[in-house]
Formats: structure tokens, C-alpha cells, sequence
């Protein structure tokens, strides 16, 4: 087991890089699974869920290779249809690997996922859509059996919630399927957009990404290609928390600014100052961070529930009294209690969480209680007086690139030492 320690009180200042956008590396690498030949991922992050998803392509039988942020997959040699409840149990989105392996070989064998433990993400919206595009689907014994006869077909589909995930493994069924598929109420998030994106490189025939209503048109096969993995948009936002909770001045690079438009308005109401170029957000905090009236989670284009922790930890610190409300996840303020530990004023009721922010933060002995609440526990670590330990830190591997080295070139004091 490894630890953060971590000593505070320096405001961060320079430049970081953002790396591939976890959230949108996993389905691509699923996605892969439906291509003929060979697909190469760049700018895909070594991170622990990405290597689980690896660890499945090769069980499938593909070939998978790394050279640095490159991943290189080969399906020539995919023989298998089914998954062990060992792998999938790694991540809470190996889900995503049910539509493209249905679709690529006739059928499927997966158990349920794991990952974080975040309430109730139930897979029934994934389950309801792809039987309607055909796939037999027996849940038995805590596993998921699978089968089509021949090519799934296309269908008319309306999400009743706009699920990233089974927006995700809707496309992959269907991009193969017999016919026209309309998906209503699709989710709008930028990974979604990534993910149509390839598969057009790769043949398919999708239009309406990142919009309400997407549309399929199924081919016979799809062939791989090579491909850029968006920006992280989450450790963007994580970056720039930790910026604001410092009192720092820091650009973040490699970013596209666009996909920040739901969390940059609220780091401007706590009064830091934002320039955004091209590919790039600078974020210069104010001496006292203000609080914010209102932060309330929402289906992209609004503010990502991933992003909630990072910024309460920094309104852990603003004056006055800041009001978060969680409409995606039932169970993410976990990390209410560890930054308790370290002085913050945090009262929950339900789905809200009133912060009280206080002056300043102590450093403690915490624990990550998944991975973005890891983050916002390095962001108050970060700012707290004295020095945080952090441990349980397997959670923040699975969506930061060795966070520690990041942020020492901006002046923080981070290590990661053997526990």
C-alpha cells in the first residue's frame, strides 16, 4: 500500500499539462473490440482503470501493447465472448464492454461491475436498450448471459435519464446492427462525442453526438484506425480546484475550455479570475475564496458530478456559506467526513450539502473514499496548515496520472511514500 504525504500552505503557481480523458478512454478501448485489424489510442493515460480495461482486451484474445500514451490494440486474435467476474469487478464502467462484445461476436458472458462505491448506478437503462436492439439477456446468479441471432437490428430507443453509459454501449451495439437506430434523450457529455467520433473513423455511420437525438446506422463491419483521446476535463477541473484552494496562479494546458463551460462560472463566483486561450485555462484565486450560492450537479452541459469534491474542498476555505446539491449520485459525499477531519464545516441532509467555509484547514491523517473524493482530499491537503496523510490513494490511480508529479512543479509539497 502507498501513501500521500502531503505539507501545505504554498500557493501553486505555473503550468500543468492534462492528460487523456479517462472517461473517454474506456469505451474507445471497448470500442476496439468491434474493429477489424488494428487500433492505435494516443494520448490515453496510464492509469489503473485503463489497464484493467486492457487486461480484459487481452483475456478477449486481442493482442494490446503500450509505448508511452499510446495504446495499440489488435482483435485479430479475439476468441472470447466472456469476461471473469475478477476483471470486471476492477472498474464500475467494464459494463461498457457489453454492447461491442455482443455485437462483435453473437453473444456475451460478464458479471457485474465494480469500482467505486457511489450508490445505486444501476445497469437496467443498458439491460432495457439493448434487448430492444435485439440481444437476449438472462441475468442469472449475479452474471449477465447474452445472445443475438445474427446482427442485432435497429430500433427507436428514448433514455428516461441521459446515461453516459448506456448512451455509450447503445452506440457500440448499434453500430453494427441491422438497420437504423434513433437514440432519444442521448447524453450530451464530450465523451460521448470522442466515442462517435472514432467510430466514424472506423466506418460507422452515426450523426447527432453530443446532441439529444443520435442516429445509427448500421454497418456490416468496422475497421481500426488511429485516434486521439480528448482531454481530461475532471483533472482539468481538479487542477484548477487546487489552484483556487491555495490561494494559487496556475494555467492548465492541453484542455479544451470548451468542455469546462459547467465548472468555470463557479470558480469566477468564488472570485477567481479565469483566462481561457485555444487549448489552455488560467486560474488566479483571490486572498479569501467567496462562497458560492448554488452547485448543483446536472447531465453535461451542467456541472459534472465528478467535479463536486474537488471544488468542495475548495469551498471548504470560502467565506460564507456554500450549498452543493447531488442530483446524479446517491451516495458521493463521503469525502464530507475525512475533510471534516481536517476543520472543514460540512453538514449533510439527503442530496445537500451545506459548507461552512472556515479560515483554514489542518493537516490529518484521512483516507480516499473513492476516486474524485481522493482529489478533493489533495486539494485540501494541499491548503491545510501542517501536513495530511493520505492513504488508500488506489482510488485516485484510477483517474490521475501520478497526481504527486504533477503538482510538484507547481510548487506543492507531495510525495508518495510505501505505507
Amino acid at each position: 500500500m502507498e501513501r500521500l504525504m502531503i505539507t501545505g500552505q504554498v500557493p501553486l503557481r505555473g503550468e500543468v499539462e492534462v492528460h487523456g480523458a479517462k472517461n473517454s478512454s474506456l469505451p474507445l478501448l471497448a470500442a476496439a473490440v468491434l474493429c477489424r485489424g488494428q487500433t492505435v489510442l494516443h494520448n490515453c493515460p496510464d492509469l489503473s482503470d485503463v489497464s484493467a480495461a486492457c487486461e480484459i482486451l487481452s483475456y478477449l484474445g486481442c493482442r494490446v501493447e503500450r509505448e508511452g500514451r499510446t495504446v495499440i490494440i489488435d482483435t485479430e486474435g479475439l476468441c472470447r465472448h466472456s469476461v471473469p467476474d475478477s476483471l470486471m469487478r476492477e472498474m464500475r464502467s467494464s459494463i461498457v464492454f457489453l454492447g461491442a462484445i455482443a455485437a462483435r461476436m453473437g453473444q456475451a458472458e460478464l458479471s457485474f461491475p465494480g469500482g467505486c462505491e457511489l450508490g445505486p448506478r444501476p445497469i437496467d437503462l443498458h439491460l432495457s436498450a439493448l434487448r430492444k436492439l435485439g440481444l437476449q439477456i438472462e441475468e442469472q446468479h449475479g452474471g449477465l448471459l447474452c445472445r443475438s441471432e445474427g446482427r442485432m437490428r435497429g430500433t427507436q430507443l428514448t433514455l428516461s435519464f441521459p446515461s453516459v453509459g448506456a448512451t455509450e454501449n447503445i452506440l457500440l451495439a448499434a453500430a453494427t446492427a441491422r438497420g437504423r437506430t434513433v437514440l432519444n434523450n442521448a447524453a450530451r457529455e464530450p465523451e460521448i462525442t470522442d466515442l462517435a467520433d472514432f467510430l466514424n473513423d472506423c466506418g460507422a455511420k452515426i450523426s447527432g453526438a453530443g446532441e439529444g437525438v443520435i442516429v445509427i446506422d448500421g454497418v456490416e463491419t468496422l475497421t481500426g484506425c488511429e485516434h486521439r483521446v480528448i482531454p481530461d476535463r475532471i483533472v482539468a477541473a481538479t487542477f484548477l480546484s487546487c489552484a483556487a484552494c491555495t490561494g494559487g496562479d496556475v494555467r492548465v494546458r492541453k484542455v479544451e475550455p470548451a468542455h469546462l463551460a459547467g465548472v468555470l462560472p463557479i470558480f469566477e463566483e468564488m472570485g477567481c479570475r479565469l483566462e481561457c486561450g485555444a487549448d489552455s485555462v488560467r486560474l488566479r484565486a483571490p486572498e479569501r475564496l467567496r462562497a458560492v450560492r448554488d452547485v448543483r450537479t446536472m447531465p453535461y452541459p451542467g456541472f459534472p458530478t465528478d467535479a463536486q469534491a474537488p471544488v468542495m474542498a475548495a469551498a471548504a476555505l470560502a467565506e460564507g456559506t456554500s450549498v452543493f446539491v447531488e442530483n446524479i449520485f446517491e451516495s458521493r459525499y463521503k469525502h464530507a467526513a475525512e475533510l471534516r477531519r481536517m476543520g472543514a464545516q460540512i453538514k449533510l441532509e439527503g442530496r445537500v450539502a451545506l459548507v461552512e467555509g472556515v479560515p483554514k484547514l489542518y493537516g490529518a491523517e484521512v483516507f480516499c473514499t473513492d476516486l474524485r473524493g481522493g482529489a478533493a482530499l489533495v486539494a485540501a491537503g494541499l491548503a491545510a496548515e501542517g501536513t495530511t496523510v493520505l492513504r488508500d490513494i488506489h482510488h485516485i490511480d484510477r483517474g490521475y496520472e501520478r497526481i504527486e508529479e504533477a503538482l510538484r512543479p507547481l510548487g506543492a509539497r507531495i510525495v508518495r511514500e510505501q505505507d
